[in-house]
């Protein structure tokens, strides 16, 4: 019999994607595994082919959930002109006893969903336990991801929002405020809604010169916040009031700043890898002011996708193609 791979639209992923919770828990297992260093992940190469645009190439291998793929994605900041996603990509999953490939997969759900939950697993260990305020820049995919997942470990109450775009800002407040019965708040500028949050995620558009929006003296003493989109929405002064300054992959972190980002970031404190196996402490006080800016890994993508397969071929989702 021919080999053959089974083809999962964005559709299909989305009707056999696991929940926040599986998916959180997922991404703990595999950090540590990456803290036993029973991993196998370099750090992504891309082509950049439009200013702030760039197209990745994502391999990783989890020897213990028997994941091996690769994730093509691409990050285009113009698309929202165009009616199209920022982000989109397709993942190829490999057997591991013969590396033939076994899925091809739209990504854009396991990249939104994974990403949320690396937030989550970052803010158990970096955020207060008492977070119920959580602040949100850029009110896209990423930012509803990254309130469903924060809400899935804390129990937050209200969710402050800006977005330069109006029309953004208003489907978001609609969204989530009747999808998970949280209080949302629209406000009308960075400032607003930066201060007086215990959690703050900003997830503009990746930007290699930032625009520095955040200014030294917002985010409040004890509270967290996740870079979804590297440092773009932060001042050098801001990034420096952090106590603890983590990131999600040490040796990804120093190679995207050879590519000419993170030109004013602090000394990396640890890694996710490092929390997670409590070889570091996080969170050491009620008044510390915590920052992870998760580059976002291939490994949570073979983390994340095998789950989804699996749910597909008991339900019998998806077209069966030749190779």
């Amino acid at each position: 019999m021919s080999p053959n791979l089974l083809y999962l639209s964005g559709a299909d992923v989305a009707a056999a994607g696991p929940d926040m919770k599986e998916v959180i828990s997922a991404l703990e297992t595999m950090f540590l595994e990456k803290a036993a260093g029973r991993v196998e992940m370099p750090p992504k190469p891309g082509i950049h082919p439009a200013a702030d645009a760039f197209i990745h190439a994502m391999p990783a291998y989890i020897p213990a959930l028997r994941a091996a793929g690769v994730k093509w994605v691409g990050g285009f900041p113009a698309n929202a002109a165009r009616g199209l996603p920022y982000i989109s990509g397709l993942i190829v999953l490999n057997d591991v006893e013969t590396g033939l490939p076994t899925a091809v997969m739209d990504g854009t759900w396991i990249t939104a969903k994974r990403t949320g939950a690396a937030t989550a697993v970052a803010a158990k260990f970096l955020a207060r336990a008492d977070s119920s305020v959580v602040g949100v820049l850029g009110c896209g995919v990423q930012s509803r991801s990254n309130v469903e997942a924060l809400r899935t470990v804390f129990a937050v109450e209200k969710v402050k929002a800006f977005d330069v775009n109006a029309a953004s800002l208003g489907a978001f407040e609609k969204e989530i405020g009747e999808r998970f019965g949280l209080s949302v708040e629209a406000v009308g500028t960075a400032e607003a809604a930066v201060r007086g949050a215990d959690i703050v995620v900003t997830a503009g558009p990746i930007l290699k010169v930032p625009h520095a929006t955040i200014q030294a003296g917002w985010l409040e003493a004890g509270a967290f916040a996740s870079l979804v989109d590297y440092d773009s929405y932060w001042s050098r002064e801001a990034l420096r009031e952090a106590d603890k300054f983590c990131t999600d992959d040490i040796a990804q972190f120093e190679f995207t700043k050879t590519q000419g980002y993170f030109r004013n970031v602090p000394p990396v404190y640890a890694e996710l890898a490092e929390l997670v196996s409590g070889r570091k402490p996080g969170r050491e006080s009620a008044r510390e002011r915590t920052i992870a800016c998760n580059l976002g890994l291939a490994l949570d993508d073979m983390a994340t996708a095998p789950l989804v397969y699996r749910e597909a071929v008991e339900r019998g989702l998806g077209v069966r193609l030749e190779l």
